[in-house]
């Protein structure tokens, strides 16, 4: 290498230990996850220039005969495919996460905290837009999963309609 590489990388070494004694390590380490994803960014510029100016554009010289493909039945689109109301059940369960976040996190910040009642109301209103938000969740997995099974067992029955017993 040369000097003035070495003379470089000491500057990039001290300015990274006045910048520990500056920002402490967390800033450090945030510093350094942004260096990445600036380096990785550049880096992925570059390969996907190289690889573009690389490609081969004539695209007609690899043209062969189409492929016969049979054609597939139109299949009735199944529930979750379609676009649907989601039940009572989901905004229900919003609310009741929505109540519960709420009056948890206010009371949470009241008797556990020393907090003013501003902040408490302010802290509940914000447990209460993340309990809403896992009620939701909660709620919308449990009614696609039902959803789900009942599809799956009405399609099993009409596969497979029940026999007759002989006898």
């Amino acid at each position: 290498m040369r000097l003035i590489t070495y003379s470089w990388l000491a500057v990039v070494l001290a300015v990274a230990c006045a910048a520990i004694g500056w920002l402490g390590l967390a800033g450090w380490l945030a510093a350094l996850v942004f260096l990445a994803s600036a380096g990785m960014h550049m880096a992925g510029n570059a390969i996907g220039t190289r690889l573009r100016a690389s490609a081969d554009r004539n695209l007609s010289r690899h043209a062969r005969a189409p492929a016969w493909h049979a054609p597939f039945p139109a299949l009735a689109p199944n529930t979750l495919e379609r676009r649907s109301h989601l039940g009572r059940l989901v905004p229900i369960s919003a609310g009741i996460g929505a109540g519960c976040g709420g009056t948890a996190g206010t009371l949470c910040l009241l008797l556990l905290t020393q907090t003013s009642i501003a902040g408490a109301l302010l802290g509940g209103v914000s447990s209460a837009v993340i309990g809403g938000f896992f009620g939701f969740l909660l709620a919308s997995f449990v009614e696609i999963l039902r959803t789900t099974i009942r599809e799956a067992i009405a399609a099993e029955q009409a596969a497979d309609p029940p026999q007759q017993r002989v006898g």
